[in-house]
Protein backbone atom coordinates (compact mmCIF):
# COMPACT_ATOMS: atom_id res chain seq x y z
CA UNK A 1 0.00 0.00 0.00
CA UNK A 2 1.29 3.43 -0.94
CA UNK A 3 0.18 6.47 1.02
CA UNK A 4 1.16 9.92 2.18
CA UNK A 5 1.88 10.61 5.83
CA UNK A 6 2.90 13.57 7.95
CA UNK A 7 5.53 13.82 10.66
CA UNK A 8 4.13 14.15 14.16
CA UNK A 9 7.42 14.54 16.06
CA UNK A 10 10.94 13.27 16.38
CA UNK A 11 12.51 12.21 19.66
CA UNK A 12 16.08 11.50 20.67
CA UNK A 13 16.05 7.90 21.96
CA UNK A 14 19.83 7.49 22.41
CA UNK A 15 22.99 9.37 21.52
CA UNK A 16 22.94 9.97 17.76
CA UNK A 17 19.70 7.99 17.44
CA UNK A 18 16.34 9.54 16.65
CA UNK A 19 12.83 8.09 16.51
CA UNK A 20 10.32 9.63 14.11
CA UNK A 21 6.56 9.29 14.66
CA UNK A 22 4.30 9.68 11.63
CA UNK A 23 0.55 9.77 11.20
CA UNK A 24 -0.77 6.34 10.33
CA UNK A 25 -2.80 6.45 7.11
CA UNK A 26 -6.30 5.01 7.26
CA UNK A 27 -6.29 1.30 6.53
CA UNK A 28 -2.51 0.98 6.77
CA UNK A 29 -2.06 -2.40 8.50
CA UNK A 30 1.10 -4.33 9.28
CA UNK A 31 2.46 -7.16 11.40
CA UNK A 32 5.04 -6.62 14.13
CA UNK A 33 8.53 -6.94 12.64
CA UNK A 34 7.67 -5.74 9.14
CA UNK A 35 9.22 -2.77 7.34
CA UNK A 36 8.25 0.13 5.12
CA UNK A 37 9.86 2.25 2.42
CA UNK A 38 9.90 5.99 3.08
CA UNK A 39 10.43 8.57 0.36
CA UNK A 40 11.14 12.23 1.02
CA UNK A 41 8.90 14.64 -0.90
CA UNK A 42 10.81 17.40 -2.75
CA UNK A 43 13.83 17.34 -0.40
CA UNK A 44 16.11 20.41 -0.40
CA UNK A 45 19.12 18.18 -1.05
CA UNK A 46 19.81 14.68 -2.28
CA UNK A 47 22.77 12.44 -3.12
CA UNK A 48 23.59 9.34 -5.12
CA UNK A 49 21.79 7.12 -2.60
CA UNK A 50 18.47 8.71 -3.51
CA UNK A 51 15.42 9.85 -1.56
CA UNK A 52 14.01 6.49 -0.42
CA UNK A 53 15.07 4.28 2.48
CA UNK A 54 13.73 1.09 4.03
CA UNK A 55 12.95 1.18 7.75
CA UNK A 56 11.77 -1.47 10.16
CA UNK A 57 8.59 -0.31 11.86
CA UNK A 58 9.43 0.19 15.54
CA UNK A 59 5.87 0.82 16.71
CA UNK A 60 3.49 -2.04 17.44
CA UNK A 61 0.43 -2.66 15.25
CA UNK A 62 -2.00 -1.49 17.92
CA UNK A 63 -0.40 1.96 18.20
CA UNK A 64 -2.03 4.91 16.42
CA UNK A 65 1.22 6.29 14.93
CA UNK A 66 3.92 4.73 12.78
CA UNK A 67 7.38 4.99 14.33
CA UNK A 68 10.78 4.41 12.75
CA UNK A 69 14.16 5.02 14.33
CA UNK A 70 17.63 5.47 12.92
CA UNK A 71 21.18 6.37 13.75
CA UNK A 72 21.82 9.91 12.57
CA UNK A 73 24.58 9.82 9.97
CA UNK A 74 25.91 12.26 7.42
CA UNK A 75 23.85 11.44 4.34
CA UNK A 76 21.56 13.82 2.50
CA UNK A 77 18.54 11.66 3.39
CA UNK A 78 19.37 11.62 7.09
CA UNK A 79 20.09 15.36 7.19
CA UNK A 80 16.76 16.18 5.54
CA UNK A 81 14.82 13.71 7.69
CA UNK A 82 16.40 15.04 10.88
CA UNK A 83 15.48 18.60 9.92
CA UNK A 84 11.87 17.99 8.93
CA UNK A 85 9.43 20.14 10.90
CA UNK A 86 6.26 18.62 12.32
CA UNK A 87 3.59 18.37 9.66
CA UNK A 88 6.03 17.63 6.83
CA UNK A 89 4.77 15.10 4.31
CA UNK A 90 6.51 11.89 3.24
CA UNK A 91 5.47 8.97 1.07
CA UNK A 92 5.35 5.52 2.64
CA UNK A 93 4.95 2.16 0.94
CA UNK A 94 4.49 -1.28 2.41
CA UNK A 95 4.42 -3.15 4.63
CA UNK A 96 7.16 -5.53 3.53
CA UNK A 97 8.81 -8.68 4.84
CA UNK A 98 8.10 -11.75 6.93
CA UNK A 99 10.53 -11.06 9.79
CA UNK A 100 7.72 -11.73 12.25
CA UNK A 101 7.17 -13.82 15.36
CA UNK A 102 6.55 -17.50 14.68
CA UNK A 103 3.13 -18.99 15.37
CA UNK A 104 4.05 -22.04 17.48
CA UNK A 105 4.00 -20.70 21.04
CA UNK A 106 5.54 -23.95 22.34
CA UNK A 107 8.86 -22.81 20.88
CA UNK A 108 10.54 -19.88 22.65
CA UNK A 109 11.77 -16.86 20.71
CA UNK A 110 15.43 -16.00 21.32
CA UNK A 111 16.12 -12.52 19.96
CA UNK A 112 19.67 -11.26 19.41
CA UNK A 113 19.71 -7.53 18.67
CA UNK A 114 22.62 -5.19 18.11
CA UNK A 115 22.27 -1.40 18.16
CA UNK A 116 19.58 -0.03 15.86
CA UNK A 117 18.72 -3.64 14.97
CA UNK A 118 16.38 -3.38 17.97
CA UNK A 119 13.66 -1.66 15.91
CA UNK A 120 11.71 -4.69 14.57
CA UNK A 121 11.99 -6.38 17.96
CA UNK A 122 10.67 -3.29 19.74
CA UNK A 123 7.51 -3.77 17.68
CA UNK A 124 7.43 -7.53 18.34
CA UNK A 125 7.79 -7.47 22.11
CA UNK A 126 5.26 -4.68 22.65
CA UNK A 127 2.85 -6.45 20.32
CA UNK A 128 3.32 -9.71 22.25
CA UNK A 129 2.59 -7.93 25.54
CA UNK A 130 -0.47 -6.17 24.18
CA UNK A 131 -1.95 -9.36 22.70
CA UNK A 132 -0.89 -11.44 25.73
CA UNK A 133 0.84 -13.97 23.49
CA UNK A 134 2.00 -17.08 25.36
CA UNK A 135 5.43 -17.23 23.69
CA UNK A 136 8.46 -17.14 25.97
CA UNK A 137 10.64 -14.32 24.64
CA UNK A 138 14.31 -13.81 25.49
CA UNK A 139 15.65 -10.49 24.17
CA UNK A 140 19.43 -10.16 24.17
CA UNK A 141 20.26 -6.52 23.36
CA UNK A 142 23.88 -5.50 22.74
CA UNK A 143 25.23 -1.94 22.64
CA UNK A 144 28.58 -0.32 23.25
CA UNK A 145 27.27 1.77 26.18
CA UNK A 146 23.94 2.51 27.87
CA UNK A 147 24.07 5.92 26.18
CA UNK A 148 23.81 4.15 22.80
CA UNK A 149 20.93 1.80 23.72
CA UNK A 150 17.73 3.05 22.09
CA UNK A 151 14.49 2.34 23.97
CA UNK A 152 16.37 0.67 26.85
CA UNK A 153 14.22 2.03 29.68
CA UNK A 154 10.91 1.07 28.10
CA UNK A 155 12.24 -2.37 27.19
CA UNK A 156 13.24 -2.82 30.83
CA UNK A 157 9.84 -1.61 32.05
CA UNK A 158 8.03 -4.03 29.75
CA UNK A 159 9.09 -6.86 32.04
CA UNK A 160 6.38 -5.71 34.44
CA UNK A 161 3.71 -6.26 31.78
CA UNK A 162 4.73 -9.65 30.38
CA UNK A 163 5.97 -12.43 32.63
CA UNK A 164 6.94 -14.45 29.53
CA UNK A 165 9.42 -11.77 28.43
CA UNK A 166 13.02 -11.52 29.61
CA UNK A 167 15.46 -8.75 28.66
CA UNK A 168 19.20 -9.42 28.79
CA UNK A 169 20.99 -6.18 27.87
CA UNK A 170 24.76 -6.20 27.50
CA UNK A 171 27.34 -3.45 27.00
CA UNK A 172 30.62 -3.99 25.16
CA UNK A 173 32.53 -0.74 25.84
CA UNK A 174 31.67 0.36 29.36
CA UNK A 175 35.13 1.87 29.71
CA UNK A 176 33.85 4.69 27.47
CA UNK A 177 30.58 5.23 29.35
CA UNK A 178 29.70 7.97 31.81
CA UNK A 179 27.01 5.82 33.42
CA UNK A 180 27.01 2.91 35.82
CA UNK A 181 25.89 -0.51 34.62
CA UNK A 182 25.02 -3.61 36.63
CA UNK A 183 23.98 -5.87 33.75
CA UNK A 184 25.87 -8.13 31.38
CA UNK A 185 29.02 -6.91 29.64
CA UNK A 186 30.76 -8.20 26.56
CA UNK A 187 29.58 -9.61 23.28
CA UNK A 188 26.64 -11.98 22.98
CA UNK A 189 28.24 -15.41 22.88
CA UNK A 190 27.57 -19.08 23.57
CA UNK A 191 28.31 -18.70 27.29
CA UNK A 192 25.96 -15.75 27.71
CA UNK A 193 23.16 -17.58 25.96
CA UNK A 194 23.76 -20.63 28.12
CA UNK A 195 23.47 -18.61 31.33
CA UNK A 196 20.03 -17.27 30.43
CA UNK A 197 18.41 -19.96 28.28
CA UNK A 198 18.30 -22.86 30.71
CA UNK A 199 15.06 -24.71 30.08
CA UNK A 200 14.33 -22.91 26.80
CA UNK A 201 13.69 -25.92 24.62
CA UNK A 202 13.97 -25.84 20.82
CA UNK A 203 13.81 -22.07 20.29
CA UNK A 204 13.55 -20.02 17.11
CA UNK A 205 16.39 -17.48 16.87
CA UNK A 206 16.02 -13.96 15.48
CA UNK A 207 19.11 -11.86 14.73
CA UNK A 208 19.31 -8.22 13.62
CA UNK A 209 22.10 -5.66 13.75
CA UNK A 210 25.22 -4.63 11.84
CA UNK A 211 26.23 -7.14 9.12
CA UNK A 212 29.39 -8.29 10.90
CA UNK A 213 27.46 -8.98 14.10
CA UNK A 214 24.68 -10.82 12.28
CA UNK A 215 27.14 -13.01 10.40
CA UNK A 216 29.15 -13.72 13.55
CA UNK A 217 26.07 -14.70 15.55
CA UNK A 218 24.75 -16.93 12.77
CA UNK A 219 28.13 -18.68 12.66
CA UNK A 220 28.13 -19.06 16.44
CA UNK A 221 24.61 -20.51 16.46
CA UNK A 222 25.18 -22.98 13.64
CA UNK A 223 28.48 -23.98 15.26
CA UNK A 224 26.49 -24.76 18.40
CA UNK A 225 24.24 -27.11 16.46
CA UNK A 226 21.31 -24.79 15.69
CA UNK A 227 19.63 -25.67 12.39
CA UNK A 228 19.77 -22.84 9.87
CA UNK A 229 15.99 -23.21 9.41
CA UNK A 230 15.61 -22.06 13.02
CA UNK A 231 17.59 -18.81 12.50
CA UNK A 232 15.96 -15.72 11.01
CA UNK A 233 18.09 -12.65 10.43
CA UNK A 234 18.19 -9.14 9.01
CA UNK A 235 21.22 -6.90 8.51
CA UNK A 236 21.12 -3.20 9.36
CA UNK A 237 23.78 -1.25 7.49
CA UNK A 238 24.62 2.32 8.43
CA UNK A 239 23.00 4.12 5.52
Amino acid sequence: MEARSRLIEHIEVAENTTAFRFERPAGWEFRAGQSLDMTLVDPPETDAEGNTRAFSIASAPHEPALMVATRVRSSAFKRVLKGLPAGSEVKIEGPFGDFTLHNNANRPAVILAGGIGITPFHSMVFDAAKRKLPHRIFLFYSNRRPEDAAFLKELEALRQENANYKLIATMTEMEHSRRSWNGETGLIDHDMLGRHLAGASNPIYYVAGPPAMVNGLRTMLTGSGVDTDDIRSEEFSGY
